[in-house]
């Protein structure tokens, strides 16, 4: 499993190219890493494992997604491949922007909360690792957006329950721990 992981992890760097974290610089592929790692507390599964190091290519990168399933099938099986890449569709965001220009933020992150909502457990599980890592580092580099963009997550925490509830609640703890005024209390 581990040299399956290697592979994957390679071609999610590979594919996120020069691509860097918005306040860290860091190396875009550090943060699929976390979430992968954050993940693996809680299971084993290749699947989800993968998902977790792929989760933002078919959203950041110009990978497609035949692209991602034909690389999947070169070091998994079939219905291993089949099943990272239902994940990966499942946290790749349909309500963004240049599609939605006539929509504003707070009508394309309901809508996003809505469809996530009917997402499979193992993707919500996936998205709360993925809150997990961003809302600290947001929090602290960008106070000023951190005020918009936490509540977002709360909101959508409230709709996406049905994972890993030991996460869930780590997320919910971690979202609460970065609010402006929980840091006021302490």
């Amino acid at each position: 499993m581990e040299e399956v992981l290697e592979k994957i992890k390679r071609f999610a760097h590979q594919s996120h190219g020069e691509q860097v974290r918005r306040y860290s610089q860091d190396p875009y592929i550090v943060h699929p890493i976390r979430v992968m790692q954050t993940c693996r507390q809680f299971t084993n599964d290749i699947t989800v494992l993968a998902a977790a190091l792929l989760h933002d290519v078919l959203e950041d990168t110009s990978v497609t997604r035949e692209q991602l399933h034909a690389f999947l099938e070169e070091v998994m099986t079939e219905e291993q491949a089949a099943h990272t890449v239902s994940l990966v569709e499942e946290l790749t965001d349909v309500y963004i922007k240049p599609r939605y220009p006539h929509w504003n933020r707070r009508k394309r992150k309901m809508k996003e909360a809505a469809r996530l909502e009917k997402a499979s457990d193992e993707a919500q599980t996936i998205k709360y690792a993925d809150i997990i890592d961003n809302a600290p580092e947001i929090a602290e580099k960008d106070p000023d957006f951190a005020q918009r963009f936490l509540p977002e997550y709360l909101s959508l925490l409230k709709r996406i329950t049905s994972g890993e509830p030991r996460l869930y609640k780590q997320a919910l703890e971690t979202v609460y721990s970065c609010l402006p005024e929980s840091k006021d209390r302490h």
